[in-house]
C-alpha cells in the first residue's frame, strides 16, 4: 500500500473563515483557500482545482504507462481536468470531471485514442471520483 498525505487547517466560519492546505512532501505549503477562492475568483486554491490537478496528472501518467506497454514511443501528453460542482439538495456535490488531453505519440491515432479511453477509466483518481467522467482527446 502507498499512502500520500495532504492536510488542511481551517479557522472561522464558512464565509469569513480562512484555511491553508499543505502536503507532506512540501509541494504545497500553507497554500491559502477559503470561501472566496472556492465560490468567487480570489487568489488561492480550492478543493476542486486540487482534485482537477490530481486527476489530470494521474490520467497522464496512466496513459503514458499504457502506451509504453503497447510499445508506443515519442509520447507527450498535456491534460486538464475540469471538476464541476453542482447544487445537490442543501449542499453541493462534484458531479462531473472532464478531461481535455492532447497526445503526441508515434502510433496510429485510433490506437492512441483506444488506450486513452482505458486510461480514463483506469487511473486511480478516476476510480476515486463518484462522478461522470468525460474526455476530449486529440492526437497531434
Amino acid at each position: 500500500m502507498i499512502t500520500r498525505t495532504g492536510s488542511a487547517q481551517w479557522d472561522g466560519g464558512l464565509k469569513a473563515g480562512k484555511g491553508q492546505v499543505s502536503t507532506k512532501s512540501g509541494a504545497l505549503n500553507a497554500l491559502p483557500y477559503g470561501f472566496n477562492t472556492r465560490f468567487e475568483d480570489s487568489p488561492g486554491t480550492n478543493p476542486e482545482e486540487l482534485v482537477g490537478a490530481a486527476h489530470a496528472s494521474c490520467f497522464s501518467m496512466a496513459l503514458a504507462m499504457m502506451l509504453e506497454q503497447e510499445g508506443v514511443s515519442g509520447v507527450s501528453i498535456q491534460t486538464t481536468s475540469d471538476i464541476s460542482m453542482d447544487k445537490d439538495g442543501d449542499g453541493f456535490a462534484v458531479k462531473k470531471a472532464h478531461l481535455t488531453t492532447k497526445i503526441t505519440a508515434d502510433a496510429d491515432e485510433a490506437k492512441v485514442l483506444e488506450v486513452a479511453e482505458k486510461a480514463k477509466a483506469g487511473c486511480p483518481i478516476s476510480k476515486l471520483l463518484n462522478a461522470e467522467i468525460t474526455m476530449d482527446a486529440t492526437v497531434v
